[in-house]
């Protein structure tokens, strides 16, 4: 995915502008029903020549979305921004699952991983590969639940 944007992570300074940024656009948000907010930029003068303030006109959800962004900046975790219907090829989508090419594939093959072909490449949507790691940790989540139920049924102690 080496065309898309990776923010790496905040430096403590950033990090800790993000938490204040952060804690003003949700409180903004959640205070407001409004169908867009204005946010005014304070711009410094130059000198003698002076600056008209400038307004921007922002939708919620696009605030919701810097809100996110930021939240991530303030745990200083990077982040990764990628197209909802950008498709990816196999080898990455085995990196984005940390898993590998030929298991991508095997996977495609057996119907639990959607795809399209370009010509005979196979191009899978971000959007379906994050529904198909969703069911797996799903199914992981269910079948730990299971083998803790029959520990328990059995006396075992871990």
């Amino acid at each position: 995915m080496k065309d898309q944007g990776i923010l790496d992570s905040a430096n403590a300074t950033e990090a800790e502008m993000a938490t204040v940024a952060h804690q003003c656009l949700v409180m903004a948000l959640d205070h407001s029903k409004a169908d867009h907010i204005d946010i005014i930029l304070n711009l410094s003068s130059d000198g003698d020549q002076a600056y008209e303030t400038p307004v921007l006109k922002l939708p919620p959800r696009a605030l919701r979305f810097f809100a996110d962004v930021l939240r991530q900046m303030a745990k200083q975790e990077p982040m990764l921004l990628v197209p909802q219907k950008h498709e990816l090829t196999t080898q990455e989508a085995a990196n984005f699952l940390n898993v590998s090419r030929p298991f991508v594939i095997k996977e495609i093959e057996a119907n639990r991983l959607k795809c399209r072909k370009v010509n005979r490449h196979r191009r899978i949507e971000f959007d379906e590969l994050r529904r198909y790691q969703a069911a797996q940790q799903q199914q992981s989540e269910q079948a730990l639940k299971g083998l803790t139920q029959l520990s328990e049924e059995l006396g075992l102690e871990f």
